[in-house]
């Protein structure tokens, strides 16, 4: 009998401790502003977010060469220019969903994540309002907030300045799925 009962609650402690993160299947992170000659926005299709939902802990890491523009010549401004992705090439958002969630429940809640978010390898303490939607064992965080350029020692240059707006709209939408080891 123990020889049995070992093996199965090896399987059972395994698939538990898995099962409380969630990776993303699917994130898309975008930014966007207006300006006055030519709108400028990016998509990074690549990132993996992780979610603990035992803990609450969130964590991402984009890598900022990810983002696509619509124009490679703004594509190689924001990378070379203002984030210098050789020298700072990846962003990071490390905090913790600050609500309750009950995982086995779906529906919409209305939370917030609470954390460091690392750009241009400058650190700001943020609180980042989201809706984290439950559905048949995945879960999908969405939001939207603003990132303030000089906040992270990202320069406009002076020919730029007043034309390329101080802050950009970011949005994120990932569906995770619980990790599993293969």
């Amino acid at each position: 009998m123990k020889n049995i009962m070992l093996p199965i609650f090896s399987a059972l402690i395994s698939t538990t401790m898995y099962s409380q993160i969630y990776m993303a299947k699917t994130c898309e992170i975008s930014f966007f502003s207006k300006t006055p000659v030519e709108d400028i926005s990016a998509i990074n299709n690549i990132t993996k977010p992780l979610l603990n939902i035992t803990t609450g802990d969130l964590q991402m890491k984009l890598l900022m060469t990810a983002f696509v523009f619509e124009k490679p010549l703004m594509q190689e401004h924001f990378n070379e220019n203002y984030v210098e992705s050789d020298k700072f090439p990846n962003a990071f958002f490390k905090g913790k969903i600050n609500e309750k969630i009950d995982y086995t429940k779906d529906g919409d809640n209305k939370v917030t994540a609470t954390g460091k978010l690392t750009i241009h390898g400058v650190e700001k303490d943020r609180t980042i309002d989201g809706t984290l939607t439950v559905s048949k064992g995945t879960v999908t965080l969405k939001s939207n907030f603003k990132v303030n350029f000089a906040d992270h020692g990202v320069v406009i240059p002076g020919l730029y300045s007043g034309v390329i707006p101080p802050v950009t709209d970011v949005k994120i939408i990932a569906v995770l799925e619980p990790f599993k080891k293969n």
